[in-house]
């Protein structure tokens, strides 16, 4: 990939769209904090890895739609919510997601009347994670669909993280599962990467088994009895062993 401005990106709140309600990210960021361990011996400080942490913080507009930012960040909620920066809305583009804690709703009036809101998310349980789309965006389904896949470039055994993200749906049930291949033509389900089946607007994280193998191309499958089902799908292919 080229360089790239950040244009044309999205962000998404617990299966709500928010990209067109958000004026800019303050901070993406997150990764383990640093434990000094320098001992007397040593001329120069020893570092090890502790407890892992993410924030995204962004600053929104007014918009008091139904299902647009006033209407899912005034609450607060006390559970966990799930937040996405999607870089730019081509499939296998990165995507930056949390499970997290929203920790205000903080508005500031400017002389010139812009109203705008600061928000701040912090990482509940883990932290940030920087995968691809498996969608393009959001993608739109009519009925059961084989989506395309994702080149990752080799196979893994350090499992996987997927996010998904489901905005509107019309139907009995939806259920977004992903499938592995090594060749981009036999396709197959792995291990526990079934989404639990969505009914309507959800936001979900589900964990791949410790050590398990992940095939070189991914894609996004739909099933179920549905005439609408409209969502994201994010997926970390981890390089290396990890730990929650």
């Amino acid at each position: 990939m080229s360089k790239s401005g950040g244009m044309g990106d999205n962000f998404y709140v617990a299966g709500f769209d928010l990209s067109g309600d958000i004026n800019s990210l303050s901070r993406i960021g997150g990764g383990p904090a640093l434990l000094d361990m320098t001992d007397i011996t040593q001329s120069a400080f020893e570092r090890q890895g502790g407890l892992k942490d993410g924030e995204i913080s962004f600053v929104s507009y007014m918009n008091d739609t139904s299902g647009r930012a006033q209407d899912v960040l005034e609450n607060l909620p006390y559970s966990d919510t799930v937040v996405e920066y999607a870089r730019g809305t081509t499939l296998g583009n990165q995507a930056a997601v949390l499970v997290c804690k929203q920790i205000n709703y903080d508005p500031t009036r400017a002389n010139d009347t812009m109203l705008t809101f600061q928000v701040q998310a912090l990482g509940n349980g883990n932290g940030l994670e920087w995968g691809n789309q498996l969608t393009a965006g959001k993608r739109s389904d009519t009925a059961a669909t084989n989506g395309a896949s994702v080149d990752f470039l080799a196979a893994s055994s350090f499992a996987w993280q997927a996010y998904l993200q489901v905005f509107s749906f019309t139907g009995t049930s939806c259920t977004v599962t992903l499938e592995d291949s090594a060749n981009d033509i036999a396709f197959a389900v792995f291990t526990g990467s079934a989404f639990t089946a969505a009914t309507g607007v959800t936001a979900q994280r589900i964990v791949g088994a410790a050590g398990s193998t992940v095939r070189r191309y991914v894609r996004a499958v739909t099933s179920g009895t549905f005439s609408e089902c409209t969502f994201a799908v994010a997926f970390v292919k981890n390089e290396t062993a990890v730990a929650f």
